[in-house]
């Protein structure tokens, strides 16, 4: 079972469906698991640790995977495209940042170009810079993210696309967990998605089990946007991204109380950092998305994969039947 789109064509993959490259989770097993299963894997750079990035490359082995930046880290340390770029990436995905001067580069290896885009304007920055595939991320996301929904900015965006280059892919992210989503989005003018929060769930994440399992136990509702997690970990964003997480004892502390974290922040990093090492949930960052509320297990990201897709074709064979 199958669904063909704009996006399996020009990816030559089974099943509309991207890995979401998110730091310190999707890694080279993650990613090859997700290509296996007919997807495209992309392994996450994150804030961009070199010798990390090889070793999840060296992971995938001979598996077909992109990979992932935060486009305003990397431009603190833009030699670590030429490193990703030297294994031959089938996409490089960039988000949080102007893509324009790192899209010659990705262009010239012969990798697609990804931009995830959270607004009209970034998506303009995207096709200037030569976008190959947009993708539009809605608030719902885990991780970082801006303002905009999921339902509005991706029929927004395919809008704008059909009118400025029609050539260029669309592709839905933020609260898609499952097969009802896919088909949704498909619904409104996506040629795929690109998952993070089922994903971060998956056997294959590189995810503490603890922090892992209390994700799972969470719902939309334990969900929140703040900035402090960011601020403990010394993680200085652009002011527009804040970071979705699960409420834990840290974000009950200190969400809303920001300039005072500051003023507290060296014996709170220190507790943070340490509850990362030992996936502490109640300090440690659980990142990730309302769409936690949809997952109920933590599974082989196969069985993810297979399961959205069989969804997803029988919420659109539903919906068809209900046209006269």
């Amino acid at each position: 079972m199958r669904i063909e789109t704009r996006l399996t064509q020009q990816l030559g993959i089974r099943h509309p469906i991207i890995l979401a490259p998110m730091g310190s989770a999707a890694g080279g097993a993650l990613a090859s698991a997700v290509t296996n299963a007919g997807g495209l894997g992309l392994i996450g750079g994150g804030y961009g640790d070199a010798a990390w990035i090889e070793q999840q490359f060296r992971e995938a082995g001979n598996t077909r995977v992109g990979g992932g930046f935060i486009t305003w880290s990397l431009a603190q340390a833009p030699q670590l495209l030429d490193g990703m770029l030297a294994h031959k990436p089938a996409a490089v995905f960039l988000s949080f940042g102007d893509p324009r001067p790192f899209a010659p580069a990705i262009k010239a290896s012969g990798a697609l170009l990804i931009c995830q885009v959270q607004s009209r304007g970034d998506c303009m920055e995207a096709l200037e810079a030569g976008a190959d595939i947009v993708v539009a991320q809605g608030t719902e996301a885990g991780g970082h993210g801006a303002r905009r929904a999921t339902i509005t900015l991706v029929p927004e965006i395919a809008d704008l696309l059909a009118r400025e280059a029609p050539e260029v892919l669309l592709c839905a992210a933020g609260g898609i967990a499952d097969g009802r989503g896919l088909a949704a989005v498909l619904a409104l003018g996506a040629d795929g998605v690109v998952v993070g929060t089922r994903f971060w769930a998956a056997v294959e994440a590189l995810v503490h089990p603890n922090v892992k399992a209390a994700g799972v136990r969470a719902t939309g509702d334990d969900t929140l946007r703040t900035s402090s997690t960011d601020i403990v970990r010394e993680r200085y964003w652009p002011g527009r991204f804040d970071i979705r997480v699960v409420r834990n004892e840290f974000t009950d502390r200190w969400h809303g109380k920001e300039e005072e974290l500051r003023a507290n922040r060296p014996p709170e990093t220190k507790r943070v950092m340490s509850a990362i090492d030992a996936g502490d949930p109640a300090f440690a960052p659980i990142i990730a998305g309302e769409a936690l509320g949809l997952i109920e297990e933590i599974e082989p990201a196969e069985a993810i994969v297979s399961r959205m897709v069989h969804e997803a074709v029988d919420t659109l064979k539903s919906t068809a039947r209900l046209v006269r």
